[in-house]
């Protein structure tokens, strides 16, 4: 009897750590009030940005637009309100764990160091980190020395900026960093002949470089720094947030859907300018959807 008391009162101080540990959830919230907020950045084409009407719109955006209808009919509530908050580099994840935003939808790296700050949903895009130049810069974008003692333009506070900070570093470049607030200020940095190249995820490049003023000015490289794994930042230590989340994100990647959202924002044209990226489904994202992961390590992508 004393053992079958002791195991009963462990079992039950275990339930209640675990009840404490996981306290209110995300759901809770939503449920109560009946809004859901989704942050997201306004110049990342083609993940994140603003149409013609200062809508927020994008391959991600519309991904989570599509998780909102998956939590309302978990939550079996009648309507749910789905409203919009502007984030950036440096406020994402702040906004994300002060409650401010419940999703973050935009070109966010998922990687180990920031698994110790939130959560991610199974990845839904697989970039690649490249340089972009303009033609006549006289650097080669596929040759990161070849920016020696020059300037390179990156976002404040991103995976990338940390990257080409590290790789100049270990091989003593001299290269200036230039940080900067969003994607549009980083290609105008180029543009303008203040940054002799930016540095970004392949997507955002095709995206930036297809929405400026004269795209035949700039070159791409198609040399990979790094491997980015994207995911839809969540609140860390809220199982149950993520459950119904990552169901959706599971579901419409299965069902074809999160293709179907890819060939619409990559392949065909898209508002406000119609322009189309004409960027194929990478073998990295292919591998990606075939097997869905919410890991924040590169090599499980190669």
């Amino acid at each position: 009897m004393k053992a079958f008391a002791a195991i009963s009162v462990a079992a039950a101080l275990l339930g209640s750590a675990t009840a404490h540990a996981e306290g209110p959830s995300r759901l809770d919230k939503i449920r109560e009030t009946g809004v859901i907020t989704i942050g997201h950045p306004e110049t990342s084409v083609p993940f994140a940005y603003l149409d013609g009407n200062q809508k927020p719109v994008g391959y991600t955006v519309e991904i989570c637009q599509e998780i909102a209808q998956h939590v309302k009919a978990a939550l079996k509530l009648p309507k749910l309100d789905v409203r919009y908050n502007p984030t950036t580099s440096a406020t994402r994840i702040p906004l994300l764990a002060n409650g401010t935003i419940d999703l973050e939808c935009g070109n966010t790296t998922n990687n180990l160091e920031r698994h110790k700050l939130v959560s991610f949903a199974p990845t839904t895009f697989v970039a690649q980190v490249v340089l972009v130049a303009r033609k006549d810069g006289g650097v080669d974008p596929n040759n990161l020395a070849s920016f020696r003692g020059k300037t390179i333009a990156a976002q404040a506070g991103g995976q990338t900026f940390k990257l080409i900070s590290r790789l100049n570093a270990e091989g003593n470049l001299g290269i200036t960093m230039a940080p900067t607030k969003d994607t549009a200020e980083t290609l105008l940095m180029v543009e303008s002949g203040r940054a002799a190249g930016s540095a970004n995820d392949d997507g955002i490049a095709y995206g930036a470089v297809a929405s400026s003023k004269n795209p035949d000015a700039f070159v791409i490289g198609t040399k990979g720094l790094e491997l980015a794994p994207y995911g839809i930042m969540q609140p860390k230590d809220d199982p149950a947030f993520k459950k119904v989340v990552d169901d959706a994100v599971l579901d419409l990647i299965k069902t074809g859907r999160v293709a179907a959202i890819y060939e619409k924002y990559f392949n065909s044209p898209i508002p406000p300018k119609q322009i189309n990226l004409k960027y194929p489904m990478s073998d990295a994202l292919k591998r990606a959807l075939a097997h869905p992961t919410d890991s924040g390590d590169p090599k499980a992508y190669e």
